[in-house]
């Protein structure tokens, strides 16, 4: 297990869009559609991954949030897990708290047990969620969180959220579960500018999002390709895929620079930048 940090009982995460400064990946050593759990997987089940192509990628990936100052640690990767590479779902930071997934499909449990291993090896508290919740739900802007809720997060896991963060205001996101994640259809860029793909949503939600942020639209054909499962990691900087050139200019024209990394193989998962990426420190 790699982690070069020194103040490691630091956790810090009050958006999707602060300096990103640590980081948790998982190499995609043993990456594989095993069991088809989403729609994206579907498609490519006979094409399956191409694990040195996928390493390659994840590599390129690492580097450069290496280059950009942020430190890497990385969970080791496990034959038993092909799906150990999205480390988003694992866990999630919401303030200077902590909280490990619980995990809802069959193929994914026991994944969360490297994240809880290592916060036990750094001395770092953490609480451990219940009623099924996975961090590509849960997305927070300052004082708000907003959660997803599908066949992987219920709405019990929000309302025990509530309790648990009584700074927060929790929004409830219901969406078509097709698209697995929320962050798989909406993700927030900065204090004012969102990605969104609104087929997914019920058009009230769309409705509010709106009056919050000056919404990006994915199309659906980038929506396939992960266009909106990109990480921000500060200074108006963004990680995104060279394949989704519409959202990429549509994000540049709002004063962001696109970091491109090939990402095509491991995408074929049915995640991006962001499931790949669990922040735990963000200044």
């Amino acid at each position: 297990m790699n982690s070069p940090i020194e103040n490691t009982d630091t956790i810090k995460c009050d958006t999707e869009y602060d300096t990103l400064q640590r980081v948790i990946l998982c190499q995609p050593k043993f990456m594989a559609i095993d069991e088809v759990i989403n729609a994206v997987q579907k498609e490519y089940e006979d094409e399956n991954i191409n694990v040195g192509l996928a390493m390659k990628q994840h590599k390129e990936f690492e580097e450069l949030l290496i280059e950009h100052g942020v430190e890497v640690i990385k969970l080791p990767s496990s034959e038993q897990f092909p799906e150990q590479v999205f480390t988003r779902d694992i866990g999630f930071a919401v303030g200077d708290d902590i909280f490990v997934a619980e995990m809802a499909s069959d193929i994914r449990k026991g994944e969360e047990e490297a994240l809880e291993e290592w916060l036990e090896e750094e001395d770092i508290s953490f609480q451990t969620t219940t009623n099924r919740v996975e961090g590509g739900d849960v997305i927070v802007d300052r004082g708000t969180l907003y959660v997803g809720i599908s066949s992987r997060t219920s709405i019990e896991a929000a309302e025990k959220l509530n309790a648990d963060l009584p700074d927060y205001t929790i929004i409830p996101v219901p969406f078509d579960e097709k698209y697995l994640h929320l962050d798989c259809v909406f993700n927030i860029l900065s204090p004012e500018v969102g990605l969104i793909f609104p087929k997914a949503l019920d058009p009230e939600v769309v409705d509010m999002l709106s009056a919050k942020y000056k919404l990006i639209e994915v199309s659906e054909e980038e929506q396939f390709t992960m266009g909106t499962n990109v990480l921000s990691i500060g200074n108006k900087k963004v990680f995104s895929l060279p394949q989704n050139k519409r959202v990429n200019a549509q994000i540049r024209a709002q004063g962001f620079e696109v970091i491109e990394v090939d990402f095509s193989e491991i995408i074929k998962s049915g995640g991006s930048f962001r499931c790949c990426s669990m922040p735990v420190n963000r200044e």
